[in-house]
């Protein structure tokens, strides 16, 4: 067993019992650093695509306290025929994720992309840009709600199986913020505590990267996302969450600032316009065939949620806020695009039981609101109108009822909704039984309230079909799923219709895959370790409290030291045996530690890694 192991991570010769290792652990946890991927653990992502730039990211895991990382941008899987390259610098101010906005790219084409750091290179991506002029046809997997609480990314294996999308769009919930257990305790999450300062949220984030479906996922496909509440805190508005208590777990605002810097530090997202840090709200154009807006209906202007039976009157209350409101009708009334569509948190259709509104936390909770959004679109006779969403955890096909609907023909509807379950989270917000929701909401033409997975959005010229699978289950690996129902919107309709089958993919969806081991370079000495470590948090130290996670290959006792500049031990602490898994150890530091730089340790057997903090 090598010796003296960096923080680096050292590469290993994937001969036939290291390979079975890793494939083991891949399998059983879904969660581990691959020794493989080393320095880059968290593997590669691309997002907010646009017809001549795409963001590319990765994160290095290094000891060294600033990394200059190389990347490079070609056209084939070999990486070639390189088109861009550079570098870019990185350190704990960013969490050491990189994030570059390749431009100068053309449109409609794919690209393959890879970073390098020390000579060890990263897996390749594969990535998207957006098309112009006239487009026939567009293909997109929606997704929401992924809680590693409650089991198994097997709707992200599936969609990377299929090699026939253009982009993944997430609604939100990416993450969630609970402790170990809370929210499902099929698998365990990392902090164990919920999720409350700037570390713990960066921590969450890089746990749900080592997610095996997940990261191969993002190296597939380029990626449009917005936070829904669980990337801050359940029921989330402007100025607080039904999950945030200020006398016990601090100012709100702080965490909101938290949480939304992790997310852009650890997300494939463009960052926003320096007066607006915190706007996430953006429009994508994908030629004359559809315009995209992303909005925010979660912490951009929302009001606080009312209680459960009160009725909302007032005219002036807003979940998007006066700025995107404006924004988004604007967008609308601009499009030329054949169709519109909106990527949003929550569910726009009404949804009561007897009358009563069932869930205050979506656009019922707003109806002044949506009213002034639908009356724009009938005013200035906006067609081709779609709304997408997540949040619910079930799956909805809607059209958007105004007054004197008619559900036997669809008159009178705005447009339709196309509602994607939930990739593991299971649970809605109210208990009705499916033959009250039915009767109460005709204007509901599909739903599904307990199956997960995700939807399919099919676009042409001809209509916009959506189309629900299901994986068989998600308390255990798996790569079974069913296809269960389609809707279609006609180009110059209103309302949805049925169809029992599914869409066929363009022969030009399917370019070749990124690989999924990363280049040879000729330099590399890999050996499979006991022990490989991923960070400490926080760092720069601003409190006495250090949280240090590795991960073990084996069944192992491991020893944390903290030792100052000149060597002397100022804190240890021994972890008892454990099985192999994701590990996390808090220490608590002297609370007169002086400023400078420590050097923190992990033994595990023979295997030694180091990490460099600082305290300021």
């Amino acid at each position: 067993m090598l010796k003296n192991i960096t923080w680096l991570g050292v590469f290993f010769t994937l001969n036939a019992i290291t390979q079975s290792a890793v494939a083991q652990v891949n399998h059983t946890a879904r969660l581990a650093p691959d020794p493989a991927l080393a320095p880059f653990y968290h593997g590669v992502a691309s997002g907010d695509p646009l017809s001549n730039a795409v963001i590319i990211w990765t994160r290095i895991t290094t000891p060294d306290s600033s990394a200059t990382v190389q990347w490079r941008m070609a056209t084939d899987t070999g990486m070639t025929n390189i088109i861009q390259q550079g570098t870019a610098q990185t350190d704990a101010t960013h969490d050491y994720c990189v994030k570059i906005d390749v431009i100068g790219l053309s449109p409609n084409t794919t690209y393959y992309y890879e970073f390098d750091y020390q000579q060890s290179a990263s897996i390749r991506g594969r990535t998207k840009t957006l098309p112009v002029g006239d487009i026939d046809s567009l293909r997109f997997a929606i997704v929401s709600c992924s809680a590693m609480g409650y089991g198994y990314f097997n709707a992200y294996n599936r969609i990377t199986a299929r090699n026939d999308i253009d982009a993944v769009l997430h609604l939100g919930d990416y993450i969630y913020e609970y402790a170990n257990g809370e929210f499902g305790s099929v698998r365990s999450v990392t902090p164990t505590n919920e999720i409350l300062t700037l570390a713990d949220y960066r921590m969450r984030h890089a746990d749900y990267k080592l997610d095996t479906d997940l990261r191969r996922l993002h190296q597939q496909y380029p990626f449009i996302t917005v936070w829904d509440d669980h990337e801050t805190a359940n029921d989330s508005w402007t100025g607080g969450a039904a999950n945030h208590t200020e006398g016990t777990e601090g100012l709100f605002i702080d965490r909101r600032s938290y949480s939304t810097r992790a997310y852009f530090e650890w997300m494939p997202i463009r960052l926003p316009d320096p007066l607006h840090p915190q706007r996430i709200y953006r429009k994508f154009q994908f030629g004359d065939l559809m315009d995209l807006m992303m909005l925010d209906t979660r912490l951009e202007g929302r009001e606080q949620q009312s209680a459960a039976g009160q009725t909302n009157t007032d005219p002036n209350r807003t979940l998007m806020g006066i700025d995107q409101f404006s924004w988004t009708c604007n967008k609308l009334r601009q499009s030329t695009a054949r169709w519109k569509v909106l990527g949003n948190q929550v569910m726009m259709a009404p949804l009561k039981a007897f009358g009563q509104v069932l869930n205050q936390d979506q656009w019922d909770g707003y109806p002044a609101e949506r009213q002034k959004l639908w009356d724009t679109i009938i005013t200035h006779n906006i067609t081709n109108f779609v709304v997408l969403t997540g949040d619910i955890h079930t799956s909805w096909g809607h059209d958007l009822p105004l007054s004197g609907y008619v559900a036997a023909t669809g008159a009178n509807s705005v447009g339709v909704e196309f509602v994607t379950t939930s990739v593991t989270s299971v649970g809605l917000p109210f208990n009705v039984p499916n033959i009250i929701l039915q009767n109460s909401n005709p204007h509901c033409k599909y739903f599904e309230t307990t199956k997960k997975g995700y939807l399919i959005l099919d676009v042409n010229k001809q209509r916009a079909q959506g189309e629900w699978y299901y994986s068989d289950r998600v308390d255990a690996p798996s790569t079974t799923e069913s296809f269960a129902a389609a809707r279609y919107n006609l180009n110059g309709t209103r309302f949805l219709q049925a169809t029992t089958s599914p869409s066929v993919a363009s022969p030009t969806k399917f370019t070749t895959p990124a690989p999924l081991n990363p280049r040879f370079t000729g330099t590399e000495n890999k050996l499979f370790p006991i022990i490989s470590a991923l960070d400490i948090y926080p760092n720069p130290l601003n409190t006495n409290d250090l949280t240090v996670r590795y991960y073990l290959y084996q069944k192992q006792t491991a020893t944390i030291f903290v030792t100052d500049a000149i060597g002397r031990i100022i804190a240890k602490q021994m972890a008892v045996a454990d099985e192999a898994g994701l590990k996390q150890e808090r220490l608590t530091l002297p609370s007169n530690l002086a400023k400078g730089v420590y050097l923190i340790t992990v033994k595990a057997g023979n295997d030694v890694i180091t990490k460099k903090a600082v305290k300021l």
